[in-house]
Formats: structure tokens, C-alpha cells, sequence
């Protein structure tokens, strides 16, 4: 039953990943590529924005997003894990990097976040925990605390959702009960925090609640195959 569960749920997570990072590239880099309706909704700035020098820390910001929703999807395959464990390695690190290039990057528009300050702390509080807890799956692997391992990198990738999560509760908000977008907009941010924390626990108890059987899948004998 959990290991049904786990691939039903691993399942409508690379879906939903696949579905998100094309809603984004299609809308971010094709149909609005200067970000003007995201811009438009920018009030209480405490700093002037450079357009140009914000577009392309954002297109960075997207490239390494994806990258860190791709690489950490794939390291949750315990398929991968079983048989490939140098691939896993090495699209671990991948995925390390893209955090903390994200985490920058996003550090760097914090300042220049819809709502002003409340948002802009949000934000740089958010990139804390996201490294904290990368950093944190790291050395639980490297003290080989395997299962401790994976239940970190639930809590670190989940946050590789919260714009996704900013969008929904914000559209809830702003076009569902009509409240004004900048309290939406914060509301969503801080609801995110929570959310993420919740939907990891979630997972957590119901999927790694006890330890995942990563013994190596052996290969059949030919011989015996055919007795």
C-alpha cells in the first residue's frame, strides 16, 4: 500500500512539475518576455527598479528554477537510486547548486518585491530555510542517515513550488473574493510559508514514515528465468 501510494504521488508530482515549468517558460519567455503584467502590479518599491538588469536576473532565476524542479524529481526515483546511484550523486549537486542560484537570484529581486518590505523579509526568509534545509539533506546523507536524508530534501524541494503557490492563493484571493491584489499578493506569500511546511509533513508521515528499502535490484539469471 505505501509503495503504491508513494508512486501515485511521485506520479502527479512530475506532472504537475512538467505542467508548471511549460505554464512558465511559455509565459515568461514567449508571451510576456519583459514581464510587463508582473510589473505592473510592483507598488511600494523602496528602490528603483533597473528593468533590463531585473530581466535577466529573472530568466536566470526561471532556467535554475526548472533545473532544481528536474533535478530533484528525478532524485526522488528510487529506480535511480537502486541502479544509478553515480547519476544520483551527480543530480544531487546539480540540484544543491541550483537552489542556492535561486535562493541569489530571488535574493536579489526581494528588495523590488509586489507589496514592498513585508514581502521583501518574506522572501529573503523564505531563501534561508530553502538553503537550510538543502544544506541539511547534505549532511544527513553524508552521515549515511539515508532516510533522514530524503525526509530533508521533501522539506527542501517542496519550496521548489511556492511561486506556484503564490499564483493559486493570490488568484483565490484576488480574483475569487476580490481582495485588493497587494493583500492578496502578501497573504499568499505567507501562506505559502505555512503551506510548504504543512505539505512536507504530509508527505513525510505518509510516505517515509518508515525506512525505504534501497537495496540494489538485482538482475534476473537467464538461466533460472527460464526453469
Amino acid at each position: 500500500m505505501k509503495i503504491i501510494k508513494g508512486r501515485y504521488l511521485y506520479f502527479t508530482m512530475i506532472v504537475i512539475s512538467v505542467a508548471y515549468m511549460v505554464y512558465v517558460t511559455l509565459a515568461n519567455l514567449f508571451f510576456d518576455p519583459m514581464a510587463t503584467h508582473f510589473l505592473s502590479r510592483k507598488t511600494k518599491l523602496n528602490h528603483p527598479l533597473n528593468v533590463p538588469v531585473w530581466l535577466d536576473v529573472l530568466y536566470i532565476h526561471i532556467v535554475f528554477a526548472c533545473l532544481a524542479m528536474v533535478t530533484g524529481a528525478i532524485n526522488f526515483s528510487n529506480r535511480i537510486l537502486r541502479k544509478h546511484r553515480k547519476l544520483h550523486r551527480i543530480n544531487g549537486y546539480i540540484y544543491i547548486v541550483s537552489i542556492f542560484v535561486v535562493c541569489g537570484t530571488s535574493g536579489f529581486m526581494a528588495p523590488y518585491a509586489t507589496g514592498g518590505r513585508i514581502n521583501s523579509i518574506a522572501f529573503n526568509l523564505m531563501n534561508m530555510i530553502w538553503m537550510v534545509m538543502t544544506i541539511t539533506a547534505l549532511i544527513q546523507i553524508k552521515r549515511k542517515q539515508v532516510n533522514q536524508h530524503r525526509k530533508w530534501m521533501v522539506r527542501s524541494y517542496v519550496f521548489c513550488f511556492t511561486n506556484m503557490f503564490i499564483q493559486i492563493l493570490t488568484f483565490v484571493l484576488y480574483d475569487g473574493f476580490g481582495i485588493h491584489y497587494d493583500k492578496s499578493y502578501t497573504s499568499a506569500v505567507y501562506g505559502t510559508i505555512l503551506l510548504n511546511f504543512i505539505l512536507a509533513e504530509i508527505v513525510i508521515r505518509n510516505v517515509y514514515r518508515t525506512p525505504t528499502n534501497l537495496t540494489p535490484i538485482k538482475k534476473r539469471n537467464k538461466h533460472s528465468a527460464s526453469v
